[in-house]
């Protein structure tokens, strides 16, 4: 077996919440000794495991455990805890301290910050001015906000009063907001004046007179300040100060069952309409506090952060430390203002011990040459964690190598769809180059075939063969369910399909090959794009890249786009360079049959590249939702390509 770049020392072993969590459940289950064990009895035992979580998380909720899973076998269909009824903003306001709850930082320097006692009582303020606005159980609020802690006090009252929430960053054009909240046609939105970027200052106007013009559902705007934008002229709207004008008084939480509408998340709707994933409050309360304390190891002392805005899930995970007590940081601006060192910076000052990422950003900081473990401490710092897309092998070895040598590096994956993780980060586990750590506690996982036969060391299908909390409660506007359905489990029936390609490895852990909507299939061999995405990036010439199948000659050759350093010209002796890497490191199927130079990729306002997109223009098939993407001109580069047409 290769060697392992991480091992948890023993007094880590030792003082992981996961650890305590095993002896805790040794007391009730003899057959629990250690991770493999207890992942055996969590898919034996699901019942049993949940109710074991619940305890040890300390879920506060009232009314009877059992049944702890109706309709088990039924996928979609299962129901958990049907006789528990909870509020998810009382879970996350436990406490009433004066530990600093929220920190926020904004590239300008703008610093804020709250403690547990304070939060709470501007919730209250919030609570009862969106009661008086009339929002109650089943009503939606939105937020058109930067990541910032007025956009969490709104979360958290919407959700006080049983109200579903959902949000945008304001990166997003009028169209991609209209397209998402036109659909839930929410009560109460909540927006920003606009956002600093990368040294630009962002007046967002325009895009909410369009919003708030065209979604006639909206009753009240509330403006939070930023940039210091005059107030629109609209009498609906109204500033966050005048809006929270009343005096703090004892918070209120509606008891509401178990799956409970909390959240509608969207997904990247580049090929159609987004789709309005909704999500219950017990699950994602249940599964969150499973993944910070036990897979993230999370404690109250600790201070964790992760780059995300508002419209990526990341942000609702984020949120969900606050029922652990810890210390949430809030970040709003470039991740490379003034330069590529200000989160490494951010990690000193505010003693970040739990920092999260994306794989995009930690390839950018090395492609830069970045070498935080020479100009930074990074002391508090134990735990780094990666998901947007595959973590490549390089980006691994440079983390340990340039980074921290005694840091664990715990790449995750899952998504918006299950707002939450399959493959994840565990404390007592040994780090391998290019692995996530273990399939989660309670996640039925398996890599499928074609015919649904489960593999081990192959590439194959990532499936769910069993009901877990977290998954959705069902689709916005989609009564029949027939929508959620032929999202996840037309493939295989009863099995949650979630459409990416991955790999078990011979230690447990998983390789994510990328989606299998992007999975090239050249002479009918699937092939996932994060394999040759992880030699290209080798290249040193190559800043990042984009891949595809493109229909030819009654078959699919694979068409690679590379974004170059400034100033270098794709000849023919990179382009023999970059197929030899990819070559010589994979097989002669993911060499690509053409390599074609473009200035710009498109990607998603979270930031993932948007393959299926590239593939629509290149075969002149219309892209139907361009608001979507952060830099939808960029779609124009693929059109007509003369290249492609031999």
């Amino acid at each position: 077996m290769i060697k392992p770049l991480w091992t948890p020392s023993a007094d880590r072993i030792e003082r992981a919440n996961l650890s305590r969590f095993i002896r805790f459940m040794q007391e009730r289950e003899h057959s629990v000794k250690d991770y493999p064990s207890l992942h055996d009895f969590s898919l034996r035992e699901p019942e049993s495991f949940w109710r074991a979580v619940w305890e040890f998380v300390g879920v506060r909720a009232h009314g009877d455990w059992e049944p702890t899973l109706k309709d088990g076998d039924k996928m979609p269909g299962a129901k958990w805890f049907p006789e528990v009824r909870l509020n998810f903003a009382q879970n996350l306001l436990r406490f009433k301290d004066e530990r600093t709850a929220l920190l926020f930082r904004s590239e300008t320097g703008l610093t804020e910050d709250v403690n547990y006692a304070q939060l709470r009582d501007l919730v209250s303020r919030c609570q009862q001015s969106l009661e008086a606005q009339g929002v109650g159980v089943g009503d939606r609020v939105a937020a058109f906000m930067p990541n910032r802690i007025q956009t969490v006090v709104a979360m958290l009252a919407a959700s006080s009063l049983g109200a579903v929430f959902s949000s945008c960053s304001p990166d997003f054009g009028a169209q991609g907001v209209i397209d998402r909240f036109g659909q839930i046609k929410p009560k109460v939105l909540i927006a920003t004046d606009g956002y600093f970027y990368a040294g630009k200052r962002i007046d967002t106007s325009a895009t909410l007179a369009e919003v708030i013009a065209r979604v006639d559902s909206i009753e009240r705007v509330v403006v939070v300040p930023y940039i210091g934008a005059d107030l629109l002229s609209d009498p609906r709207c109204v500033r966050w100060e005048d809006f929270l004008a009343a005096e703090p008084a004892p918070l209120e939480f509606a008891e509401l069952p178990f799956d409970h509408p909390l959240y509608i998340m969207y997904s990247s709707g580049t090929t159609g309409a987004p789709k309005c994933i909704v999500h219950g409050a017990g699950g994602t309360l249940l599964q969150h506090l499973k993944e910070l304390v036990l897979h993230t190891d999370l404690k109250r002392e600790d201070r964790i952060f992760f780059f995300t805005t508002c419209g990526w899930m990341m942000w609702n995970w984020l949120v969900s430390s606050l029922a652990v007590g810890a210390t949430t940081v809030l970040y709003d601006g470039s991740p490379f203002h003034p330069n590529g060192n200000v989160l490494w910076d951010l990690i000193d000052e505010l003693g970040i011990s739990v920092f999260g990422t994306s794989a995009k950003w930690l390839s950018a900081c090395e492609k830069a040459g970045l070498k935080p473990i020479e100009s930074h401490k990074l002391k508090a710092l134990k735990i780094i964690l990666s998901t947007g897309s595959p973590l490549s092998a390089e980006s691994f070895e440079w983390v340990y190598r340039e980074v921290k040598e005694r840091v664990q590096l715990a790449s995750i994956s899952g998504g918006t769809d299950i707002l939450s993780c399959f493959a994840l980060g565990n404390p007592l586990n040994p780090v391998y180059v290019g692995e996530l750590q273990c399939r989660g506690l309670g996640m039925d996982v398996r890599i499928l075939d074609d015919d649904g036969q489960e593999l081990r060391g192959e590439a194959g299908e990532l499936c769910c063969i069993k009901p877990f909390p977290s998954m959705p409660v069902g689709f916005w506007n989609d009564p029949d369910g027939r929508k959620y359905h032929e999202a996840y489990f037309d493939r295989f029936p009863n099995i949650w399909c979630h459409g990416d390609r991955a790999m078990l490895t011979e230690s447990q852990g998983i390789v994510i090959l990328g989606r299998s909507d992007a999975t090239l299939n050249p002479g009918g061999v699937r092939i996932g794009t994060a394999e040759i995405y992880g030699q290209v990036e080798k290249v040193s010439e190559v800043i990042e890249s984009i891949c595809i199948g493109q229909d030819w000659d009654s078959d699919v050759r694979v068409v690679l786009f590379v974004r170059l350093r400034e100033g270098i010209v794709l000849d023919a002796g990179l382009i023999e360079r970059i197929k030899r890497t990819i070559r010589d490191n994979l097989t002669s199927r993911h060499v690509p049959a053409k390599v074609i130079q473009v200035s710009d990729i498109p990607r998603t306002l979270s930031g993932k590249i948007v393959e299926l997109a590239v593939r629509h223009v290149v075969h002149s098939r219309p892209v139907k939702n361009t608001d979507a993407l952060a830099n939808p001109a960029a779609l124009s580069l693929f059109a007509n390509l003369p290249e492609l047409q031999s």
